[in-house]
């Protein structure tokens, strides 16, 4: 098979193009910039930005299978050209769509590729653990991790089993049409996150929360605009419950169960200082 993977670059991109590779398959990987890619030499880097229709038919031609994003890179703005996408998808004869999701609800991307006969498999994570890399220069510097709602409970999921189910929803029958919730198998609180990152290290890292109002005017002083802040609320005063509930799908889908935090600590112990 050819498997084109868009957003090939990105924290679930980059695994899935390496799985891919792993399992045999001919990869063609989608990067703005492929100059800069440092994908492994089996996949053929090819430009092209999936928010620019234009760019993409050359990548598409005689692919079997397309992982897309459900959204910009650049900005995360939902795509605009998703019936345009459809459509080429459609007229290139990919026969298999996985998308990843950046929400809940159904996307325009979604409805339109449902609608040219492409049933897409959709991947909806929750929080990823690379967004503990926020911590990365607090950790260095010191080792102390300050930030709001010490109670906020997350069942954070590692990129790579993102990638995974990715993968064989690609390159196996069975999956269009499904949504795959996806989860890592323990729920942590941002003290649980700091202890375990200390323990990897083999260091003191210790949690101080810092007063929601200090959050606000971080956030504020950083340049985000009052709608991101309430976003930003919203997913730790009252998330949904998904995003706390550990779920078996990574493992009834790939056969091997979730990797837990601890795990993605030590693969990016390096950016912690270690």
């Amino acid at each position: 098979m050819t498997i084109l993977v868009t957003g090939a670059t990105g924290n679930v991109g980059r695994p899935l193009v390496e799985r891919l590779l792993a399992d045999g398959h001919r990869v063609r990987a989608l990067t703005r910039s492929p100059a800069r890619a440092a994908l492994p030499a089996g996949a053929d880097v090819v430009a092209g930005d999936l928010a620019d229709t234009a760019s993409l038919a050359a990548a598409f031609a005689g692919a079997d299978a397309v992982h897309l994003i459900g959204f910009d890179g650049a900005d995360h703005a939902p795509l605009a050209n998703g019936a345009e996408i459809a459509d080429l998808a459609r007229r290139s004869g990919v026969h298999r769509v996985t998308v990843l999701k950046g929400e809940m609800e159904r996307t325009p991307l979604e409805e339109a590729l449902e609608a040219a006969g492409l049933a897409p498999t959709r991947l909806a994570p929750v929080e990823f653990m690379a967004n503990a890399l926020e911590w990365a220069e607090a950790v260095r510097g010191g080792g102390v991790v300050r930030e709001p709602f010490p109670e906020a409970r997350s069942a954070m999921v590692h990129e790579a089993d993102i990638a995974a189910v990715a993968a064989v929803a690609l390159a196996g029958d069975g999956h269009a049409g499904r949504q795959y919730v996806l989860t890592g198998p323990e729920v942590l609180t941002h003290p649980d996150k700091a202890r375990i990152i200390g323990e990897v290290l083999g260091r003191d890292v210790r949690y101080a929360e810092l007063p929601r109002d200090e959050a606000v005017a971080g956030w504020e002083q950083a340049g985000f605009t009052s709608e991101d802040i309430a976003f930003f609320l919203a997913v730790r005063v009252d998330p949904h419950e998904v995003a706390y509930t550990v779920l078996p799908t990574v493992e009834e889908v790939t056969g091997a169960p979730a990797r837990i935090f601890a795990q993605w600590v030590r693969e990016n112990a390096g950016a912690f200082g270690a």
